[in-house]
Formats: structure tokens, sequence, C-alpha cells
């Protein structure tokens, strides 16, 4: 049996430049529809300038019968050379290359830009092919890094490309955070460019590429998604939301406005309204047209979009708090919509958003279907009960030896209609927190996840003995704070979800390191024995 080499480094590490349509992707098409209306909003004034005189008709045969014709002519040319001259220079200019090391970036004419992700704190890679890019068979690439804004796009590429491309930037990743967590006594004896030496070639990565990553066919069907959401429910997902019955009030109270003080004014304001919600509803229905979430090899995969499509790759460990929640409106559909909070993506500094939603609407069924991919712990039949308690559940779940702790009584003063819902779990090394009465909400927060968790009691809260639980994780839409508990409680669950999340965190670090097999010893010397 031959073992699995690693693939080459894209290029051999060598600096490659862009996709030629690079520039003109990233504004030329911008300014040239900029340059046209501003010409068309100042014809008058480019005939008195070159003509001297009022607005006599056509400017073309005023140039031609002036004399002048050639000039502009040269005028034109020379500007659209200079800008071509400008295109191609930020294009050469601007490279990438990729090493067993880190993904670099250089950029820029006259002042220069170097970029770099390493390879080792890459929390996930997207891909997005906007509309107008598609027409020119390009895409974007782009490594989310742990870090605050620490972005880095390779944009654009070739569409055939950016498949492979990001298969083996997660591969030549996976293999290096595997070498940094290889104990130090098992790298002894290995010596720089030996065929041990670190390295994608090397024995470690080998080994991780036999593990973590497989080859995967560049040929091959995209994986199949889990869940199917049909335009319908995605339509009736949006009518139901909040913003449509926000709209709707906001309707409601201009016509009696205008009914009652008969100022017709009034009835202006629904052009801007009308165009703004429009506008929204297209692109949450763009947005999350074509939606599909998968298993691969490389993590789980999310895809969505109709004109501009995205698929976002993540690895595994990158979730750090997942949430299941309900509207209102929603309930007697029974849908379910999950958002989740993920490295990487603390905040959005560049055009795209990030890939947080895990499901726009869902039926309890795709909800399980999701949430074994994002955690496979919490789909045993040991915690399912769990999940659908924490749904849709108000109180105690009899018959189960794992079961949410709730708030006591005299929350009701505080949360007079949701503190039956109020609770806390502890499956497994995962920390499960129930809350809300009209806006049904689940976390779930990985315990080895956990950044840090602190207890807080106000002066109300100190009078009940009452307390809030929060756990810390990177920033994202999701929430993990539960208030109004127990004081006596809460200081338990303290000292259980810290010693969860240490034996969680032991346990990673720990299976993330590969011990390499001892390097055979040469004989001593007799006269060393």
């Amino acid at each position: 049996m031959t073992e699995p080499v690693a693939p080459p480094l894209p290029g051999g590490g060598e600096w490659l430049r862009l996709h030629p349509a690079t520039p003109l992707l990233k504004g030329g098409i911008a300014l040239i529809a900029v340059i046209g209306f501003i010409l068309a909003n100042v014809r008058e004034r480019l005939i008195e300038a070159f003509v001297g005189g009022p607005d006599g008709g056509d400017l073309i045969e005023e140039l031609y019968l002036r004399g002048h014709l050639g000039w502009a002519i040269a005028i034109v040319l020379g500007a659209l050379l200079l800008g071509v001259v400008a295109f191609f220079l930020s294009w050469r200019m601007h490279t990438y290359r990729i090493n067993d090391e880190a993904v670099e970036v250089r950029s820029g004419i006259l002042f220069r830009t170097h970029r770099q992700a390493r390879l080792d704190r890459i929390q996930g890679i997207a891909i997005t092919r906007p509309f107008i890019a598609r027409l020119f068979g390009a895409a974007r690439l782009e490594l989310s890094v742990a870090g605050q804004d620490a972005k880095v796009q390779l944009a654009y590429l070739k569409g055939s490309d950016v498949d492979r491309l990001r298969h083996d930037i997660l591969m030549l990743a996976s293999a290096r955070r595997a070498e940094e967590g290889v104990a130090p006594g098992t790298r002894a004896g290995v010596a720089a460019g030996s065929p041990d030496a670190a390295g994608p070639d090397s024995l470690i990565g080998r080994r991780v590429t036999e593990l973590l990553a497989p080859e995967l066919d560049p040929q091959e069907a995209p994986p199949e998604s889990v869940v199917r959401i049909s335009p319908l429910r995605l339509a009736g997902s949006l009518l139901a939301s909040g913003a449509t019955l926000f709209v709707l009030v906001v309707a409601a109270v201009l016509i009696v406005v205008t009914a009652t003080g008969r100022e017709l004014g009034f009835l202006f304001l629904f052009v801007p309204a009308f165009i703004g919600g429009a506008g929204y509803y297209v692109r949450k229905v763009t947005r999350s047209l074509r939606f599909s979430i998968a298993a691969t090899p490389d993590g789980v995969r999310v895809g969505y979009g109709l004109l501009t499509t995205s698929n976002d790759t993540l690895p595994p460990g990158r979730i750090h708090a997942i949430e299941v929640y309900q509207p209102l409106l929603w309930r007697p559909f029974d849908w379910w919509a999950i958002r989740i909070n993920r490295a990487g993506h603390a905040s959005s500094g560049s055009g795209s958003q990030p890939a947080t939603t895990m499901l726009p609407v869902g039926t309890r069924g795709d909800v399980d279907k999701v949430l074994g991919l994002l955690l496979p712990g919490l789909a045993s039949a040991d915690t399912r009960h769990l999940i659908l308690a924490g749904m849709v559940s108000s109180g105690p779940t009899p018959g189960f030896a794992v079961d949410f702790v709730p708030a006591p009584r005299r929350a009701r003063w505080l949360r007079p209609f949701s503190w039956r819902r109020t609770g806390y779990a502890l499956a497994g090394d995962t920390v499960l927190l129930r809350k809300g009465l009209v806006w049904r909400q689940l976390v779930a927060v990985p315990a080895a996840r956990i950044q840090s968790l602190h207890l807080d009691q106000g002066p109300l809260a100190r009078a009940l003995d009452l307390c809030t639980l929060t756990l810390d994780t990177v920033a994202g839409p999701v929430s993990a704070s539960l208030s109004v508990l127990d004081r006596a409680g809460s200081l338990s669950a303290f000292d259980a979800i810290s010693r969860a999340a240490t034996a969680a965190g032991a346990l990673e670090d720990g299976s993330q390191r590969i011990a390499l097999p001892a390097e055979p010893q040469p004989p001593r010397p007799e006269s060393d024995r």
C-alpha cells in the first residue's frame, strides 16, 4: 500500500498573479460608469471649453467644424491609455504566494502593502462569486484569520481554481496546526532539511493529510445538502418576520395621519419606504435562495446566493456558540432558524458578510440535521431530549437523569412570563442555555470554546438572591447569557462548567498531538557499555 503524500504547494511557493480581469472587477466598471455620468451631465461646459460658445448642437459636429476634433480624440485616447496602464500595473503588482508557513499577498503601485495569513491561524475560507465576476469566470477567495479584522483576500482568481486552492490551503493549515501540537519530546532528533523535518511533504504532513484531510477530486460533484429550503417557505418566513410587522405598523400610522389630518404630503413618504423595504426583501431572498449546508472532508460547507453565490468552509473547532431560535410569528408553522458565533469573524471589515446563519428557516427535523453537523455530540440519543426541551418546553422533563436546572420561583418578579423557560444544562462537553417565551432561544456552547465565564448580580437580583451567568465567546450574533438564576445553584454551575471547560480543553490539546515513532538509536560502542 502506497503512503499518501500531501499535494505540492500551489505554484511551488512562487509569487503568482490574480485573474487578468481583477482591476476591472475591483473598480474599473464603476469608474467607467462614473466617467460616463460626469460626461453626460457636464456636456454644456465641455462644449463651452472646446468651442467657446453656448450649446450649438452635437458636440462631435461642432468640434469637427472648428478643427478641434483631433485634439479631443487625442485627449480621450490618452486618458484611456493612462487608465489601461494604471490597471495593468495594478494587476502586475498584485501577487500572492502560498508556502508552508502562510498565505501572502502583495499589492499597491506607489504605496506597497504586504499582508499574510499564517496557516496555523486560519479559521475558515469563503469563496464568493459575484454576478459580474461570474461573467468573467472569476471568483473571490477570502481567508478568515484569528484576530480583529484579520482577513486576507485573493480577489479575483480563476473560478476553476478556487475550489482546488481552498482544499490545498486547508490541508496545509491542518498539517501546520498538527505540527505545532506535537509534544516537544517527540520532535527530538529531527534535523532541519531531513525527510522528517516540518513541512507539507514531511512525515507529519503526510500523516495529517491521511488522517485529517483526505484527497478530494476537484472534478467530483459538490456535497449534497442535508436540508432543502423551498422558495415558498423562505417567502413565508420573511412575511412572518418582525420586519414585516414593523413595516405594516408604520404604514398604518402614515395612513391614519394622512386620513385624519388631510395631509397628502405624508403619502410621499411611502415612496422611499417602499423602495427601501423592497430592496431589503430582495436582498434577503436572493441571499438565502439555494441555501445548502453539508459535511466535507475539510469541514462544514455553507452555500447560499442566487445571483452572487458564496460558499464558506468551517474547519472543525471553529464554532464557538450555536443558537436555535423561533420568532413568535413562526410558531404556528413550527419553523426555526440557527445562527452561530465563529472564530475569525468577530467583525467584518470587508464587503462580504460572514456566514453566521446555518439555517435561515427550517423544521425540527432540519434543526436536528444541522446540529448533527455542527456539534455531533448533540445528535446522540442521550441529549436529544435536552434539545427538544430547550426548544419547546417550559418546565422539567420527567423520566431523564439529565435535565435543565430551572430558575427559582422568585424569579417571576423580574421575568413574569419567561422565568419558567429559563434554565441551563450540562450535556457532556456542551453547555445548554434555554430562555425566552415570545422569542424562544436555545444556546449551545462547547465547553472547549468558553473563553471565560462570570456571574453578575444587580441590586434587585441581590435582594431576590438571583444572579446572571454569562459564558464569554468570540463576538457574534449569539449571546450566551442567562439571567434570574438562583445564586447558590449558579455557583455550583460555575464550578461544574469550569471543570468541564478545563477537561475539554485538555482533551482537545491531547487529541491534536501526533506522536511520531521513536527513531532507532545506533548501538553504543563497547567502551560505553
